[in-house]
């Protein structure tokens, strides 16, 4: 019995033995195969940390940086400062350049710590906890990953020099919201690089380590504050610093301490140069990168349109327009506020006091909030701040600013904002974009590309683009501006009014559309039909979804006045096709992307051109001519209409003394209520689009706040500056297809030798010239003769008379030929072309 026992015990134990010696196999070669992979990576600079994007202008400036989870910026070792490399070895780690990898000393404490519930300190060394940090995952906490972690630090003492592993610690290592290493962490905490930073903000730095919330100066600076001191004195018992450097250093960091500020993630705390327009190009990157790649991790440089110099300009001009809106509309806001509470407020209090009821007293609602916003700016506010930093309630500063913080979003739901957007005509590249006020956590609504926003009148051109292609009508048609009813598809009737409810009776179109008249605006999309006008313009705007045409475009005569919702990049770019003369033109922001080795990985200017050229004669969206016939309408808004006083911002003297002119074009726009001021024009290098409004539909901006007063004169002045420096140019004419004539300013017709109100050049489609002479003077001038010979006659009055005889009669009183209603020839017959003896005075234009 004892030898079959004996017997099953030695197979038991061999069978031990032997799968003990398999899964020591198992183990060495596993270990043996991690080796190798660190062999591979040998060398510091096959590690791969995750870097940020970069975003560069059409000049190569950087303009910002894409990093969310990982803002981190790489720095050697030989540029930091001693002090802080000190001060990390005192917190961390002061036996980092002896030991090889792993302290048991620091392991049994750690151990005995974790027992007793003790803070004894960590068991991990330097080089172990970049180990954890790049192989294993420190979230994890099992002994099996600490025999992971022990095991790879082993491996980086044998692979890598001190120096190397301590220059990717701190590189590689969580520092605080958002930013890894101390390059990064450096620039948020302190705003300037490591290379720079002090002996306190050092100890400061290096307490991140540990516990980024926790240790966080921004969000605990009592927490920060303790920390720092004991990295200090840590430091001056190793001999890393004396005393007297560590208390004077200490005490400069808290005396310039900026106790404003608020903790927020590095995202919304990078320098950005033109946050409107980065935002923009990082939603663009969302749908034109693969799912494979990190824009925040993978270190890739955005090659993009933006002009910095344009967008500085831009973000200034917007911002003194908003802020002229915002003071214009609050004040007349506040005078009616004003005027009722000096006015009754008064009367209220005399009643008051002559009846003694306390309780009827008043000061008014707008007196009230001012006393309150002061009383709390000057005086609680500044109590809560210093109660919460004396007493360490941190929560209180908190609740108290998110109060406020709330309270001023609603006050600030009543602003006036505005948002613009240039792109080169011939490239469509945007140059610049600014999206509202001001960009920030709670303002990232970019209005120049998301707005829907209606355009008003700087929509007709589109449909009167239509228009000039029909036939129907030319520059010269006359229309009547006088009141009118039209009938919706539903019978629904509808009066259009003019700005300020005026009429002109008959005006020619080139006079309608300067002077955005809206009847003969109306009448127009009427002649010409819904389905015409807006194909024409879906077209233009880029709109091609059947479905969202349906949306957007509806069949009711308002139409015709722009109730449409659009983006401002959208109306720029119908306005660019104007001046690329009538050629497609798209709106790009990102030229091309490379990786972090400098590798094209997406060419997205390429991929639009062969996009482009792959439509053919499809890219011709409206022909050259009809484009040119365009724009010379809309120059005659800088002449003569509602831009007119933005005309002479295109002529000036260059450096070397020469007259520049660059021509421009334009149209204006003001929404019903006059809830939305627009202005968007173009010369023959850019186009450019301004919107005002407010985000809460609702409001009105008032009669002071046109597209003309306000939108207007920001367009003017920045499309001025940018153009500043550029050689004249005008815009290019067709070779054929277009004739510039002269008309009779009164009728529109051809010009005649009896035309006396005056005449205008107007360029026309060749094939759709005016229909005939001027029947108006001719007419005229015929019954003038014939009643002044009659009463003549009865006067005694003979052909030789002296020229001082005049007829007393009222000819304005006389029914003379009446204007005609149309300038087509078919309206008038027998006074076509052809039917007329050509007058001596040459009627085509020089």
């Amino acid at each position: 019995m004892k030898t079959r026992s004996g017997g099953l015990f030695f197979r038991v134990a061999g069978a031990v033995t032997i799968f003990v010696v398999i899964l020591l196999g198992v183990v060495l070669g596993m270990a043996l195969a991690e080796t190798s992979n660190v062999i591979n990576q040998e060398n510091f600079d096959t590690i791969s940390p995750a870097l940020p994007t970069k975003v560069v202008d059409i000049n190569g400036t950087l303009i910002t940086e894409y990093a969310a989870d990982e803002k981190r910026e790489m720095i050697s070792i030989s540029e930091l400062p001693r002090h802080l490399i000190y001060a990390a070895l005192a917190r961390e780690d002061p036996n980092f350049y002896n030991h090889r990898g792993f302290s048991i000393r620091a392991i049994a404490r750690a151990l005995y710590g974790r027992i007793t519930r003790q803070r004894l300190g960590g068991g991990s060394t330097i080089t172990q906890q970049v180990a954890g940090t790049i192989y294993t995952n420190r979230m994890e906490y099992s002994i099996s990953r600490k025999m992971r972690e022990l095991w790879w630090a082993i491996q980086m003492e044998r692979r890598y020099t001190k120096n190397e592993i301590l220059e990717i610690y701190l590189n590689y290592m969580y520092m605080g919201p958002g930013v890894y290493g101390v390059e990064a962490a450096s620039k948020y905490f302190f705003g300037h690089s490591a290379r720079e930073i002090t002996l306190a903000e050092s100890a400061v730095l290096v307490v991140q380590l540990s516990s980024p919330a926790r240790y966080n100066p921004l969000a605990n600076p009592n927490e920060a504050m303790n920390r720092q001191l004991s990295v200090l004195n840590r430091m001056v018992e190793l001999g890393f610093t004396s005393k007297e450097d560590a208390e004077k250093s200490f005490n400069d960091y808290w005396a310039n301490y900026d106790y404003t500020r608020t903790v927020q993630s590095a995202y919304y705390s990078r320098d950005d140069k033109a946050p409107w327009f980065s935002e923009y190009v990082r939603r663009e990157l969302d749908s034109m990168m693969y799912a494979t790649m990190n824009y925040y991790r993978d270190g890739y440089t955005v090659h993009t349109t933006l002009d910095l110099n344009m967008q500085q300009a831009a973000v200034r001009h917007m911002e003194s327009g908003i802020k002229r809106a915002n003071r214009i509309y609050k004040a007349s806001g506040g005078n009616r506020l004003v005027r009722a509470e000096n006015q009754y407020i008064p009367i209220v209090n005399m009643l008051s006091l002559a009846f003694d009821i306390n309780m009827l007293r008043g000061t008014g609602a707008a007196q009230n909030r001012i006393r309150a916003e002061n009383r709390y700016t000057r005086t609680y506010n500044p109590i809560i701040d210093m109660a919460a930093l004396a007493f360490g309630i941190e929560d209180l500063k908190k609740i108290s600013s998110a109060g406020w913080k709330e309270m001023r979003n609603t006050e600030e739901q009543n602003i006036v904002e505005g948002a613009l957007i240039i792109i080169e005509n011939e490239t469509g590249y945007i140059k610049a974009i600014v999206g509202g006020s001001k960009f920030d956590e709670n303002n990232q609504f970019i209005r120049a590309t998301q707005g829907r926003l209606q355009p008003g009148s700087s929509f007709k051109p589109l449909y009167y683009s239509a228009a000039i292609d029909s036939g129907k009508f030319t520059p010269s048609t006359m229309i009547q501006d006088i009141p009118a009813v039209y009938y919706n598809t539903d019978g629904t009737p509808y009066i259009p009014l003019n700005f300020r409810g005026e009429f002109k009776g008959p005006v020619l179109l080139y006079e309608a559309l300067a002077h955005s008249m809206n009847v003969p605006s109306i009448k127009v999309l009427d002649t010409i039909g819904f389905d015409a006008a807006i194909d024409r313009a879906s077209m233009l705007l880029g709109i091609n979804d059947p479905e969202a045409k349906r949306r957007i475009f509806p069949h009711v005569y308002p139409l015709g006045l722009g109730i449409i919702s659009i983006a401002p990049i959208n109306m720029a770019r119908a306005f660019a096709t104007f001046a690329n003369e009538g050629r497609e033109v798209v709106p790009i922001a990102i030229r091309s992307i490379e990786d972090r080795n400098g590798k094209i990985i997406v060419d997205n200017e390429r991929e639009v051109r062969q996009k482009q050229r792959a439509k053919g004669s499809a890219e011709q969206l409206i022909s050259p001519q009809n484009a040119y016939v365009m724009t010379t309408l809309l120059r005659k808004t800088l002449e003569m209409g509602t831009l007119g006083g933005q005309g002479g911002k295109f002529i000036w003297k260059s450096a070397n003394g020469e007259n520049v002119r660059i021509a421009a074009a334009g149209k204006t726009g003001t929404t019903q209520n006059w809830a939305d001021a627009w202005t968007v024009g173009f010369t023959p290098y850019y186009t450019t689009a301004i919107w005002f409004g407010f985000d809460r539909p609702g409001n009105s901006l008032g009669l002071e706040l046109t597209g003309a007063t306000l939108a207007g004169p920001v367009w003017g002045d920045f499309m001025r500056e940018v153009h500043t420096g550029l050689p004249s140019r005008e815009f290019t004419r067709p070779a054929t297809g277009v004739v510039d004539i002269r008309v009779c300013a009164t009728s529109g017709q051809l010009l005649t030798s009896k035309c006396n109100s005056g005449s205008v050049v107007l360029s026309f489609l060749d094939k759709y010239r005016p229909p005939g002479y001027c029947s108006y003077h001719e007419n005229a001038s015929s019954a003038r003769r014939a009643i002044i010979n009659q009463f003549n006659e009865n006067e005694g009055v003979t052909s030789e008379a002296p020229s001082y005889r005049k007829p007393v009669l009222d000819l304005d009183a006389l029914d003379l030929p009446v204007l005609p209603q149309s300038g087509n020839a078919e309206n008038f017959p027998g006074q076509q072309l052809d039917d007329f003896e050509a007058p001596a005075y040459n009627p085509l234009s020089d």
